[in-house]
């Protein structure tokens, strides 16, 4: 195997190997309520989904207006039910992403957030994407137990402090 080859080959071992904790996932109830897109007059809704196989092993940090939710794996997503009005969403891999939207009240709002290629381990690009591909994106994917953010985060400051 050639130099290249091998680079190569141990990059992708790296990649598929970087982020392995699980995502916890929300029932099956909650995935099929959270994909009849039903909306909330006086509420805005925000879905973000990663609906691709790429960095399949690759989990990526996912904060809403500065409070952690979680994280994303391959064909995950979660849903937002917020009040109308400037929000934050940020990706943390090895680039940190940022979308900021205003929602308005009753309408739901979707962001694709795709996994690209990086140096040490895998990159990420939030985009803001129409309602067809959202809701293709979302119903590809399944739906983020957002009620064990606090638990993960707690256990990750735990064991970086180790």
């Amino acid at each position: 195997m050639n130099r290249k080859a091998a680079f190569i080959s141990m990059v992708l071992a790296f990649l598929f190997l970087q982020g392995c904790a699980s995502v916890q996932m929300a029932s099956n109830e909650e995935d099929s309520a959270a994909k009849a897109f039903n909306v909330t007059p006086e509420k805005s809704t925000i879905y973000l989904f990663r609906d691709e196989f790429m960095g399949a092993a690759v989990t990526m940090d996912v904060y809403l207006d500065g409070k952690f939710q979680g994280f994303t794996g391959a064909n995950t997503y979660f849903v937002w039910v917020v009040d109308p009005g400037e929000h934050e969403i940020k990706s943390i891999a090895e680039n940190d992403e940022v979308v900021n939207l205003t929602t308005e009240p009753g309408k739901i709002y979707y962001i694709w957030q795709e996994v690209k290629m990086g140096i040490m381990s895998g990159r990420n690009k939030l985009t803001i994407v129409d309602e067809e591909r959202g809701k293709k994106g979302v119903n590809a994917s399944k739906l983020i137990d957002v009620s064990q953010a606090e638990k993960i985060l707690a256990a990750r400051k735990k064991n970086e402090s180790e």
